[in-house]
């Protein structure tokens, strides 16, 4: 033998990996540990290629953000378990920083950047499948680098400081910046965590999703037998209460139901 257990402990340190892998690795790289680590990465490749095609349905959502900047991310695992693991979190932040500080636009861009002079974030992702034994999928990111707005951002169910299972991250503009505003930012967070509108306003709004919607109101009412100008009154209203329920400046607040987040807005100081 090669080496001693020392190397290995080191090994299993900077890798993650089990003991008989990183035992395998040091005897196929002859004691070296960084051509056993490059065995290990070879390995975890074939590995995390085997996984790669079962579903990622659960992990978390990463919110983060500095003094210009702001990102959130949906990093995907297959099971809860391995969402709450201290691994997972770790990568699900050191992607949310390299983000940050990259500015990095696109998940396809992101993949292909390099982590570290030798290491993209495909390597990492590839590592990190190996040593979670999931199947892990960056499914998404958006990130905003804007000097004239404040950031302000919640997360729902978190499991630290930055990641849960529902993100919010919101962007404004105001003449002053107070504790007030500050206050009232977070609950819009928390209103949209909970309401998930689809668009700011009604201009905003996905104009064939509006007519999908007047198309299913028309078909329930075809045979009601009311003359065209009632039905399109009807339908006019039923389209009035889906603003309502899809358009976040049209919503009733989650903290006053009483009032529309567009007077709430319109109220503050």
């Amino acid at each position: 033998m090669e080496y001693t257990s020392e190397d290995i402990r080191q090994l299993r340190e900077k890798t993650g990996a089990g003991m008989m892998d990183c035992k395998k690795a040091l005897d196929k790289s002859k004691g070296d540990i960084e051509l056993a680590i490059e065995w290990l990465r070879k390995k975890g490749i074939n590995t995390a290629e085997k996984k790669s095609s079962r579903s990622a349905s659960d992990g978390l959502i990463t919110v983060d953000v500095s003094k210009e900047k702001g990102v959130i991310l949906e990093i995907n695992s297959e099971t809860d378990f391995v969402a709450r693991n201290e691994n997972f979190q770790k990568f699900c932040n050191d992607i949310s920083n390299f983000c940050l500080k990259t500015e990095v636009t696109s998940v396809e861009k992101l993949l292909s950047s390099n982590l570290t002079e030798g290491q993209t974030i495909q390597e990492l992702l590839t590592e990190t499948i190996s040593k979670l034994g999931e199947n892990l999928v960056i499914k998404r990111l958006n990130i905003i680098v804007n000097q004239e707005v404040y950031f302000q951002k919640y997360i729902h169910n978190s499991i630290n400081e930055n990641s849960g299972k529902i993100g919010v991250l919101l962007t404004f503009k105001c003449n002053k910046h107070n504790d007030e505003i500050n206050e009232f930012s977070k609950n819009l967070c928390m209103h949209i965590a909970a309401s998930d509108p689809k668009a700011i306003d009604i201009q905003s709004l996905d104009k064939q999703l509006i007519e999908k919607e007047k198309a299913i109101y028309f078909e329930q009412l075809k045979d009601s037998g009311k003359p065209d100008e009632i039905l399109q009154k009807i339908v006019d209203g039923k389209i009035k209460k889906f603003y309502e329920e899809v358009c976040l400046l049209e919503q009733f607040f989650v903290m006053d139901n009483k009032v529309k987040i567009r007077d709430s807005i319109n109220n503050l100081n």
